[in-house]
């Protein structure tokens, strides 16, 4: 676990240099991704600019700077209807159902707006294998065949093995199976993919490196251009898909979801063979910080982040998670969201029937829906859920 010590700011590591572990690759997406979201100013965009935006075929990196503007907020509907149109001609109606599982959640980072910080005292809990099947067994049979594993960030707490172990549990019973853990090295993510791991999603939090500084006092996280190329390496080691997204609330939101859309886009271009996921979540309560929500990004702002995600990269799938409440994760399935939770469960442990959960949550939902509540919505809504659009031959 982080010492003590390193909460002294005498003590802390430079959050920008890497650290003696830490994979350096020659790349420079990171600074382009910076650059550009430095120099955008989003108050200097006009409606005309918006208007453009809308109107054109194929949206460059300014049009998708217009959309996130102030600007836009008077055209919300239009981006609405058009992103729905964008949505239909490349996913149809299909709206992908997936759930997370927790295995532990021993965290090494002190992140000061996450449950699972070092330094919070909640239950903590790691589960065996023979736990972990469990799980699993739980999950399949409510008919889901995508999983999403998460730990806490600790590489003493949940190895890079463990991890591997819980992929090749999870390929038994699923046919998609998406990471969520602590940034690795590219040769860690090559064995993570021959474990059966098809895909790694890094939450940036957030692209501002000097707000990065202030939230992240301990562990390895702090390091920001290492968590900033984790993506890129997850592809190099072999992942046919990677996720991006910032904690919008953290900071400057437009600024983040346009590094966020940015970073995908520029990924995207450099490995086209890569599928491109993008995750929307807003700050939740944790326990022992009931003050911790949102920062002005409310409902109708996130939405405009959504639709300008979807303008901007058509083919990306996007995900709206039970940090939302439920009317509202219906509407965004209406609109532009491809992919879904249900059934969540953000404790350690506790679905096998009779079953509690052994470790603290990492942050509070919103919607506590069952995988059947929300099949049974999407297909109300006359809508096809979709269990797995993979198939290995």
């Amino acid at each position: 676990m982080a010492e003590i010590k390193e909460l002294d700011p005498k003590n802390r590591i430079d959050h920008m240099k890497y650290l003696p572990d830490m994979e350096v690759i020659d790349s420079d997406i990171d600074k382009r991704v910076v650059e550009a979201m430095n120099a955008y100013d989003y108050t200097q965009f006009t409606a005309q600019d918006v208007m453009a935006a809308l109107n054109a075929d194929t949206l460059s990196p300014r049009d998708f700077q217009a959309l996130l503007s102030p600007a836009a907020e008077p055209f919300l509907e239009q981006m609405a209807q058009r992103a729905q149109q964008e949505t239909r001609k490349h996913f149809g109606n299909s709206v992908m159902m997936f759930t997370p599982v927790y295995i532990a959640n021993y965290c090494e980072n002190f992140c000061v707006y996450c449950g699972f910080n070092c330094h919070n005292k909640i239950r903590r809990a790691k589960l065996s294998y023979e736990e972990i099947e469990k799980e699993f067994q739980a999950v399949a049979k409510t008919g889901l065949q995508e999983v999403l594993l998460l730990t806490g960030e600790s590489r003493k707490g949940s190895d890079v093995k463990y991890i591997g172990e819980a992929c090749k549990i999870a390929r038994k019973y699923f046919k998609v199976i998406g990471l969520e853990v602590y940034p690795m090295n590219s040769d860690e993510y090559a064995y993570l993919h021959e474990c059966g791991a098809d895909y790694v999603t890094v939450f940036q939090e957030t692209y501002d490196s000097d707000k990065y500084e202030t939230l992240h006092l301990a562990g390895h996280k702090r390091i920001w251009p290492y968590r900033v190329n984790a993506q890129e390496r997850a592809i190099r080691g072999g992942m046919r898909g990677v996720g991006f997204a910032a904690l919008l609330g953290l900071s400057d939101f437009r600024k983040d979801g346009f590094a966020t859309g940015y970073h995908a886009y520029l990924l995207q271009q450099k490995y086209p063979h890569s599928e491109i996921a993008i995750s929307c979540p807003r700050l939740r309560p944790i326990i022992n910080n009931d003050k911790i929500n949102p920062k002005d990004v409310h409902e109708r702002q996130l939405l405009q982040v959504i639709c300008a995600y979807r303008l901007f990269l058509p083919f990306a799938s996007i995900t709206i998670s039970t940090r939302e409440s439920s009317e509202f994760r219906k509407h965004v399935i209406a609109i532009c969201a491809t992919k879904i939770s249900a059934g969540v469960s953000v404790g350690i442990g506790g679905r096998t029937e009779g079953e509690e959960s052994k470790g603290d949550a990492q942050f509070e939902i919103n919607d506590s829906a069952s995988v059947d509540e929300v099949y049974n919505t999407i297909t109300e809504m006359g809508m096809q859920p979709v269990m797995s659009d993979y198939i290995y031959v």
